[in-house]
């Protein structure tokens, strides 16, 4: 199952904080908008998101369609068919993409222990 990019998207209470912390271990903003409370920032193929006040939780995030630098990828399984393949094996879909179209679209899964995933689309 290719799944995309991987990240993960952390829930901070103060991103301007956040975001010094994570420079000083080498992270840099890559993407987002800190006037909008989010930022993406990378350190070589590690990426994390910094979002304050849009989540509650931690996410693992996937991207398919992008590599580690969102850049399209020519070949890559379809959201909606990742869902489907999901679905067969008995994962529970918390929030579904809309099977019938195509394009951008996302889902979410938890793990065992609660941990959220979301699997987000973003062509």
């Amino acid at each position: 199952m290719k799944l995309g990019a991987f990240s993960v998207s952390l829930n901070v209470k103060d991103i301007h904080k956040s975001k010094a912390f994570y420079e000083k271990l080498g992270f840099e903003a890559f993407g987002g908008d800190l006037d909008q409370n989010w930022l993406i920032m990378k350190n070589e193929s590690c990426v994390i998101g910094l979002f304050q006040g849009m989540f509650e939780k931690n996410i693992l995030t996937f991207n398919p369609g992008w590599n580690e630098n969102a850049e399209n990828l020519d070949s890559f399984t379809d959201v909606r068919d990742l869902q489907k393949q999901l679905k067969e094996q008995g994962i529970e879909i918390l929030s579904g993409a809309d099977e019938t179209t195509e394009g951008p679209a996302s889902f979410t899964i938890e793990d065992p222990d609660g941990n959220p995933i979301l699997v987000d689309q973003h062509r």
